[in-house]
């Protein structure tokens, strides 16, 4: 087992060396550059995605399919993936993770506006869409649709599944068998009883959920994702409040880290700079996903009236998800890092769950109840991307078979060595962004003429029909 976690290691730095790093955030200044820097639209943005649009073509509101698609990218990075970010980047990582969320809100964006320009309708009026359809029509490359619909689907597994149950069952084992001395032995196998508990009732809970499709997952995540993420933030700041006085020294010691291109622990220079890079863009991609093509998946299904009116709702996400509550965890671990010396830096798990463990009477509650909501909101989220991208590949006949898979492996992921599931995460994370990142860049002409034609008329009704499909979706 520890030779195969080396491997999966191996390939993990491979894969998210400097080329990622730089496709990545060059990706995402280019459609900040293609897109006339859309970030200046966040405010309005922001009020597109409480306003409904009944009369348009979709079967979910705007509202819900962003929802939706944060309950998938509000998960376990915001918190643990912030501090192991910080454990094996340094501070720096904070900055880059924050900077790739604000610059990944013109690659959101763009990803979700041609979902939805290149969606299709089933013969029952659903609708569906994704970078698959993306490919198939805007590029007529089906080949590389099926190629991101396999890697989305063995994703999901990855940092939709095994990641949030993983995080879940350790949060719970911290807080009620520390030691890990509660054992069941059950056919010969002994087998932890916290972990076993936490598999048995979230397999119940999301088996109940997802086996009600789409509009059962978005009326959850629609009540479910506010109140988590308000509850979160607030806690975060109580505890900045409480650690006002370091505040000034976080700042600095964040960007400091940001920039240093001094060796770490005798290395080559410049390491500093590339461990920060590295595991700040690697969480901030595994937290707010642009890039990747999930969110996207969603944001097809919403009723809008045209594609910008919906892209600019789905590059919110970004900005929640990375631009305030990432950079609200990392802000809370580093200064309650600086203000308590013994805090180590060596394991992210252990580093979230110190900084937090330091406020008194609300810091555990805050870190349990966080991870709790934005991990299951995450299960939630993701199960529907899977089953898009299998629909488009096998057709509905796949769902069934899926929806079991899915199930037996939220059961077993709570035994799985956390550090394997983390890495096999963002591996898949990597691949799956490589085609619909090609789809970015290859329809840019497409989000720009958009753009030009909606965003001062956003109101307007896109008057392209929507091609009903025979395929059994």
């Amino acid at each position: 087992m520890e030779f195969l976690e080396q491997i999966i290691q191996n390939f993990d730095d491979l894969i998210w060396g400097w080329p990622m790093i730089l496709l990545l955030l060059g990706t995402h200044i280019f459609t900040t550059a293609r897109t006339g820097f859309i970030q200046r639209r966040l405010p309005t943005a922001i009020k597109l995605s409480v306003t409904k649009d009944p009369d348009a073509s979709g079967d979910v509101s705007q509202f819900q399919a962003l929802t939706t698609a944060l309950a998938s990218t509000i998960g376990t990075g915001n918190i643990i993936g912030v501090g192991t970010a910080i454990a094996l980047g340094g501070p720096g990582a904070v900055f880059w993770c924050w900077i790739t969320g604000v610059l990944g809100i013109a690659t959101k964006y763009s990803e979700s506006l041609i979902a939805v320009k290149y969606r299709v309708k089933t013969k029952d009026g659903s609708m569906v869409g994704g970078a698959m359809y993306a490919l198939e029509r805007g590029l007529n490359m089906k080949w590389v649709g099926i190629i991101f619909a396999v890697l989305a689907v063995l994703a999901s597994f990855g940092i939709g599944n095994g990641v949030q149950v993983n995080a879940i069952s350790s949060i719970m084992t911290n807080t009620f068998d520390p030691t890990g001395s509660a054992k069941l032995n059950i056919f010969g196998l002994t087998l932890p009883v916290v972990p076993l508990i936490c598999g048995t009732v979230l397999t119940v809970i999301t088996g109940l959920v997802i086996f009600g499709g789409v509009k059962s997952i978005s009326s959850v995540c629609e009540k479910l994702v506010p109140i988590m993420a308000a509850l979160y933030v607030g806690g975060c700041i109580y505890i900045l409040i409480y650690n006002w006085q370091y505040l000034g020294q976080t700042v600095q010691t964040i960007l400091g880290q940001a920039f240093s291109i001094k060796s770490v622990a005798g290395g080559f220079m410049g390491s500093a700079l590339m461990m920060g890079c590295r595991y700040g863009i690697a969480r901030g991609l595994f937290s707010n996903e642009s890039g990747m093509g999930s969110a996207p998946i969603v944001a097809a299904a919403a009723q809008t009236r045209n594609p910008v009116r919906q892209a600019l709702v789905s590059s919110t996400g970004t900005f929640w998800d990375t631009v305030v509550v990432c950079l609200m965890t990392g802000l809370v671990v580093v200064s309650s890092s600086i203000a308590n010396p013994n805090i180590s830096f060596d394991d992210g798990d252990a580093l979230t769950h110190a900084a937090f463990g330091q406020i008194p009477y609300v810091g555990n509650i805050i870190i349990v109840v966080g991870i709790l909501a934005f991990a299951y909101s995450t299960i939630l989220g993701w199960s529907y991307y899977a089953e898009r991208c299998l629909v488009y590949l096998f057709g509905t006949g796949a769902l069934i078979p899926f929806k079991i898979v899915w199930l037996l492996v939220l059961f077993c992921a709570p035994l799985i060595s956390v550090n394997v599931v983390w890495n096999i995460a963002d591996i898949l994370n990597a691949l799956m962004a490589v085609p619909n990142i090609f789809a970015v860049w290859m329809l840019s002409g497409v989000t720009r003429s958009e753009t030009k034609r909606y965003i001062k008329n956003l109101d307007e009704y896109d008057d392209e029909p929507i091609p009903v499909v025979d395929k059994k979706y």
